[in-house]
């Protein structure tokens, strides 16, 4: 077992004056990870990873309940991409620009879509991460999740 620590840091400084934080997260008991870098062509959706439940009920699955960490980066020095998070019957989409990163903390349990003002409803597991470029660019993508 492996211990991950993860950390945020901002630094600016404004006005002659350093500002910004750092926060650290330390996640253990780590027994897998799963890392990808992925090509996503221009003007197609391509999905990069997918849970389940039961990794052995779809190819390539990865376990939705002992899943702690994901992180999906653009890797583009000029490439927008849209990330769709897809739950079991709902789903958001956030635009990434060149170098940006989204993070999510765990798998089950995790998001739940809806239009218009949020109800804090029962949030749903993670099924799938799909990836569209905004431009004309095929941008690579990584793909990091860490599991117990």
């Amino acid at each position: 077992m492996a211990t991950l620590t993860t950390t945020l840091s901002e630094s600016i400084t404004l006005n002659g004056s350093l500002r910004g934080s750092s926060n650290s997260v330390t996640t253990t008991d780590i027994v897998d990870v799963f890392e990808r870098i992925v090509t996503c062509t221009t003007a197609v959706v391509t999905t990069v990873a997918v849970f389940a439940a039961l990794p052995s009920t779809s190819a390539g699955a990865i376990d939705v309940d002992r899943t702690r960490y994901v992180r999906i980066t653009n890797l583009d020095d000029a490439a927008v991409i849209e990330l769709a998070v897809q739950t079991t019957t709902s789903s958001y989409t956030v635009e990434l620009t060149a170098g940006q990163s989204h993070i999510l903390c765990k798998g089950s349990a995790l998001a739940l879509g809806e239009v218009g003002a949020p109800t804090f409803g029962t949030m749903l597991d993670l099924a799938s991460l799909q990836i569209k470029p905004s431009g004309a660019e095929s941008p690579q993508v990584e793909v990091f999740v860490a599991l117990v």
